[in-house]
């Protein structure tokens, strides 16, 4: 069974980073160019939907995000409106999916690749993106459907395919299709096989346990909940992400007071290199901007979804009459999700210094996080294929020049090579890349060496916990160990509700259980696969999926507007409780 699972797996990553390269170079990042620097146009446009959506609603993030805290909190609830769950069950369920390991290893993620300014961009997605998702949430809410009551359909379903068929007119119906199918399958990437792969390689670094077995219970415990449909969905979310926000928020902030000497340092590094960046660890070298503010709008996006018409589809579950009073709770998801939870892991890999610093780690020769990189004169790195063997001496790489392949971790080169964990017998001889192994001059072989590396994802925010809970004793990694687990499940739990209204609006009732039983099937799949693969697929499915639903959103912008006023001059929730 491992032997079949292994090499499943293999074919599958081969296969998939083959398409996603493809779809990379020829859909997600043709853009404009500026300055000899490209701009892809989903950033273009998500950005630009944002702002206008903002100013049309009268910067509605702003001014009705208290109004969305008190419908929240169920004060107006009224239990006979129609809908499966709670405004906050809701919520959590959109939540659960929002706030997961996009806050853990996607802002680690930004700054590897970015910098520190990359944190501002994330928050100038989730400013804009405030305004973006009260939009798709509040027309989510106004066509939705009634479904035939039952556990697995629930009684209605909503979301950018419906609004985009019922709001556009039947004309449109092909784009909505079109949004359908990807969601769909967006749902086992970004909502399931990250979730699973990040989980499985957390467990496997910290406690040796095999990806497979992670993946295995992982796997059931998220069948066991989604087979229940949307009710149980929203029940067991309603419990795990409060109690996951508060877990994680509470050693963050633990951490921020035994720092505050470096909390407005760090805020004023973050807004120097958002547009002066300067020192990105993976290669941002001076001049690259774009770099950086690409890498801050992408995980803003992977991290609170705005625009992506994910969490409307949850959102349309809810108990209401009022389209808008839905449209105001999710205003609450990038406040929390990004400009909370985001920015404190943000703070907390900066000041720790767990962004750039080096830690011992054992540099597996075959997989893994392992790649070869050259150092350009600009200071960035690019990947090469070594086409020969690369010569070691006394640990040091034996090159050249600049343009020689280093072994490298987490797309850092490592400046020095060892043969044993304490670092104390530098390795002397050849690295095979082909066959993944070292060839010491002493006749010994290594399939893997250790070396100071960066840390990159999950690891390097563990690091940040460890460092930063040190006056506590040893034990602060697994916060976020635990804090990764809970997210992994519950983001995957989420994310099947939206693939199984993805399928039942392509084919109806009778594809949700099938489509379940495959979802569940990718989630143990998944957390075997490379890292790099399922996250790269996420990327570019989330670039795709964007654009039906942002033309979708431009184009009804003027009944968002409607129903806005509409809604706050009626004030109808005054007869259900008194506004603060």
């Amino acid at each position: 069974m491992t032997e079949l699972y292994a090499s499943l797996t293999g074919f599958l990553s081969e296969n998939v980073a083959r398409l996603t390269g493809w779809l990379g170079r020829n859909v997600v990042e043709r853009g404009i160019s500026v300055g000899g620097e490209n701009i892809p146009f989903m950033v273009i446009l998500l950005l630009g939907i944002g702002g206008y959506l903002t100013l049309r609603l009268g910067f509605v993030q702003v001014r009705r995000l208290r109004h969305g805290a008190a419908v929240a909190s169920g004060k107006y609830d009224d239990p006979e409106d129609e809908g499966d769950v709670t405004h906050f069950q809701a919520l959590s369920t959109a939540l659960s999916a929002t706030v997961g390991i996009g806050n853990i290893a996607g802002v680690a993620l930004a700054i590897h690749w970015g910098g520190p300014g990359a944190l501002f961009w994330m928050w100038v997605t989730a400013a804009l993106g405030m305004a973006t998702k009260y939009s798709e949430v509040t027309l989510a809410q106004r066509y939705r459907v009634t479904e035939h009551e039952g556990v697995q359909t629930g009684t209605v379903s909503g979301g950018p395919m419906y609004y985009i068929e019922r709001g556009l007119g039947p004309r449109w119906k092909w784009m909505a299709v079109f949004f359908a199918v990807v969601l769909g399958l967006t749902a086992f990437a970004t909502g399931n096989g990250v979730q699973a792969n990040t989980v499985a390689d957390s467990m496997e670094t910290q406690f040796g346990i095999p990806p497979w077995i992670t993946g295995l219970i992982t796997a059931s415990l998220v069948g066991a909940v989604i087979l229940g449909g949307i009710k149980r969905i929203g029940r067991v979310t309603a419990v795990l992400a409060p109690m996951m926000a508060v877990l994680y928020v509470t050693g963050a902030l633990i951490i921020l007071i035994f720092n505050a000497g470096e909390v407005f340092p760090t805020f004023g590094l973050i807004f120097s290199e958002a547009f002066n960046p300067t020192a990105g660890v993976a290669g941002t070298g001076v001049g690259a901007f774009l770099v950086t503010l690409m890498w801050g709008v992408r995980r803003g996006l992977f991290s609170n979804e705005a625009g992506q018409g994910s969490a409307p589809i949850a959102h349309s579950a809810a108990k209401t009459d009022e389209p808008v009073s839905e449209g105001v709770v999710a205003l609450l998801e990038p406040f929390i999700d990004t400009l909370v939870i985001c920015t404190l892991t943000g703070l907390l890999v900066i000041m720790t210094g767990a962004w750039n610093d080096r830690f011992e780690t054992e540099i597996t020769l075959e997989g893994g996080d392992l790649s070869y990189r050259a150092e350009q004169l600009d200071g960035n790195y690019l990947e090469v294929t070594p086409v020969a063997e690369i010569r070691i001496d006394d640990g040091f790489h034996m090159d050249t020049g600049t343009t020689d392949p280093r072994v490298s971790w987490h797309e850092v080169p490592v400046e020095r090579l060892f043969t044993d964990e304490a670092q104390a017998q530098p390795f002397t001889g050849v690295i095979d890349p082909v066959a993944g192994v070292a060839r010491g001059d002493d006749g010994r072989t290594y399939a893997a060496l250790h070396g100071m590396a960066v840390e990159s994802g999950a690891p390097m925010t563990m690091a940040a916990f460890r460092r930063g809970l040190s006056p506590l004793g040893d034990w602060g990694h697994y916060i976020v160990i635990l804090s990764v687990l809970l997210f992994g499940i519950s983001t995957a739990i989420a994310w099947s509700y939206y693939g199984d209204r993805c399928a039942n609006y392509l084919f109806g009732a009778k594809a949700i259980v099938p489509y379940k039983v495959l979802f569940v099937l990718f989630h143990f799949l998944g957390a075997r696969a490379a890292l790099d693969v399922v996250w790269d697929l996420g990327d570019v499915l989330l670039a795709i999926v964007i654009w039906p639903n942002l033309i979708a959103l431009g184009l009804l912008a003027p009944k968002v507007v409607d129903m806005t006023k509409d809604y706050f001059d009626r004030k109808p929730w005054e007869g259900r409780g008194q506004e603060e």
